[in-house]
């Protein structure tokens, strides 16, 4: 459990007084991640911890670690940290919050090029240059990335880890580099990536939506994402969602600012 949130007395030795130490929220992090995070919280996971460390009348600490294999268990699992932001809703080593946002894979292209991609089933996909987002050094293999294979369309995609060159700022947006300089014609990007970056790099870029929005029999494009604490750590994850109910208009502001596109809710 989280002892400093929870009001831990300590005991002052000068004068034998006793005041409340200052509570920390203490959030795992990448330090070179935008538009998520970065050590100089310029990302909007940095400014969702200030907000909800100032709802909880909390000082902001972070863990910081590279998002790669051994994060949670080297971070949240260790006892280095107790938050985790941005955890799909599902995953299920964490106790997570209500979704605070909705996101999808979208396509990208540069306006210049005016392609208007906006379904999987496409017909130019066959014959563009098309880049998709991989996990892992080993290849494993994102939704599009999988559902372009099943496809047959293969030869004409080309890869680009998550990872990355770690020694480059913000490693993911190494694929939409390689859509500003002509080496792909399409990529098709985890939508807060793409939002951000779309009006920041050299040439502007479009998006669109990945539809159709599932493809069968269980293939999904868009995510719900929450806050996410151990899983024992139920007074904190209710506090974080206290916080997160009462600055909700707040919430909304900046994954606007960040250029995040959201996506329905899915019907029941």
């Amino acid at each position: 459990m989280n002892t400093a949130l929870a009001g831990l007395l300590v005991v002052l030795v000068a004068g034998g007084t006793t005041a409340a130490a200052p509570p920390a929220l203490r959030v795992c992090a990448d330090p070179n991640n935008l538009p998520f995070s970065n050590a100089r919280g310029e990302g909007f996971e940095n400014r969702l911890a200030e907000l909800l460390a100032r709802e909880l009348g909390a000082r902001l600490e972070y863990t910081w670690s590279a998002q790669r294999r051994g994060f949670l268990r080297n971070t949240l699992e260790a006892g280095a940290c107790d938050v985790l932001l941005g955890v799909p809703v599902g995953f299920d080593p964490v106790l997570v919050t209500r979704p605070y946002y909705r996101s999808t894979y979208v396509f990208a292209w540069r306006r210049d090029r005016a392609l208007d991609i906006r379904s999987l089933d496409d017909p130019r996909l066959r014959g563009l240059r098309v880049g998709v987002q991989l996990i892992g050094n080993d290849g494993v293999n994102t939704p599009p990335a999988h559902a372009l294979s099943r496809r047959g369309i293969v030869d004409n995609v080309r890869g680009f880890s998550v990872y990355a060159d770690y020694a480059q700022p913000n490693p993911p947006a190494r694929i939409l580099d390689a859509l500003i300089a002509g080496e792909i014609d399409v990529a098709v990007v985890w939508g807060p990536l793409a939002g951000y970056f779309a009006l920041r790099l050299p040439a502007p870029l479009a998006l669109a939506p990945v539809t159709p929005a599932a493809d069968p029999p269980g293939l999904r494009f868009a995510f719900a994402m929450a806050a996410g604490v151990r899983r024992d750590d139920v007074a904190l994850r209710d506090g974080l969602q206290a916080a997160l109910d009462r600055r909700a208009d707040d919430v909304r502001a900046i994954l606007d600012a960040y250029g995040v596109p959201r996506a329905a809710e899915p019907p029941r």
